[in-house]
């Protein structure tokens, strides 16, 4: 049930009583012998899981494989018991959590995880839509070891419906895991559309920029990853609601089209370019688009980059014309719209 206002400050109040900073070693350690008894195991996870209802080993923050504190079903049910959340209110009941219910609440794994990571590790549907009720805000943004948040774990999950009541419930999109991903990022690389969607329909424009323009570890924002992975929907959902389609990456300062071109992924390029992206956009090296395309010999992103009027008289840091990287390829040559050039000042028309 959800609690009143009076009582989340008292939880918040209590939560503060509890800690010695403001970091996650401030909550109180889960031990295996006084919290989770026999129920708890340590494994190895390997590769993408969709479904952990029936699993006793936990994710780790990279998605890959790492040795972690997991705990079977029933003994996080039990747990989350603990709490009363669905208890109904009585007049015997105090208006204020008892110090067992405080002690849960507060409590986060050997691991950094709190009872709402496990419950939505383990999709435990209504109990994390009660806690995320329950929970006050700064709870609701607890990172574990490896920097995930709830938010984290409910996008990889692909579980939009808790990701919509996080949201709904203050819980922050920008924080980012141990690759530097925010939520929005792990949607991007995964394809959650609708986790993604959930996310950032009503997130107003200001804050919905710093998301756009938070870049992961390897400087790559939203739009960069999702390109890279070639999901055309998010690309379009991103697109929609105002990422910067001209955004330079931060190791070498590729646009979302360099990435593109690159993949030789011609419904992306196409996408970029029908949308506004800077077909002549420069990289740290000086490179086109055009540049990328003819380098690779792709004569059909050759193409659409020339209709869509690209300069392929731009040169490089080592001083190169898209032309010059396609001299002795008669076939992309081919492909170039010579304009008229003039020939000791007379104008010769040139035609292929």
């Amino acid at each position: 049930m959800a609690k009143g206002g009076g009582e989340k400050g008292k939880l918040d109040w209590r939560l503060e009583e509890s800690r010695t900073d403001s970091g996650v070693d401030s909550f109180r350690s889960l031990t295996r012998d006084d919290q989770y008894n026999s129920g708890v195991s340590t494994g190895s996870v390997a590769g993408e899981q969709e479904k952990l209802s029936v699993v006793e080993e936990r994710l780790d923050s990279a998605y890959g494989s790492s040795s972690i504190t997991s705990i079977t079903v029933d003994g996080l049910g039990e747990i989350i018991d603990k709490c009363s959340i669905s208890e109904p209110p009585s007049a015997e009941r105090s208006s204020e959590y008892t110090e067992e219910e405080v002690n849960v609440l507060a409590t986060v794994t050997e691991d950094g995880d709190t009872v709402l990571h496990l419950a939505i590790i383990h999709a435990l549907k209504p109990s994390t839509h009660e806690l995320t009720k329950l929970f006050p805000k700064e709870v609701l943004d607890i990172q574990n070891n490896l920097y995930q948040t709830p938010m984290h774990l409910a996008v990889y999950l692909n579980q939009p419906d808790v990701v919509k009541a996080l949201v709904e419930n203050g819980a922050c999109l920008e924080l980012q895991d141990q690759d530097g991903n925010t939520p929005l990022h792990v949607a991007c690389e995964h394809g959650r559309l609708e986790c993604a969607s959930d996310m950032i329909l009503d997130i107003s424009p200001t804050k919905l920029a710093q998301v756009f323009e938070t870049q992961n570890w390897r400087g790559l924002t939203c739009l960069h990853v999702a390109t890279l992975h070639k999901q055309h929907r998010l690309m379009r959902l991103l697109i929609k609601k105002g990422a910067d389609l001209n955004i330079q990456e931060g190791t070498s300062g590729k646009t979302a089209l360099h990435i593109a071109v690159e993949l030789h992924d011609v419904e992306a390029v196409t996408l970029l370019l029908n949308r506004g992206a800077n077909v002549d956009a420069a990289m740290l090296n000086g490179c086109t688009a055009l540049h990328l395309a003819v380098g690779r010999q792709d004569a059909t992103i050759t193409t659409r980059l020339c209709q869509a009027g690209a300069d392929k008289m731009i040169r490089n840091m080592e001083d190169e014309t898209a032309l010059d990287l396609a001299d002795g390829n008669d076939d992309i040559l081919a492909l170039f719209p010579f304009d008229d050039i003039q020939i000791m000042g007379r104008t010769v028309g040139v035609n292929f």
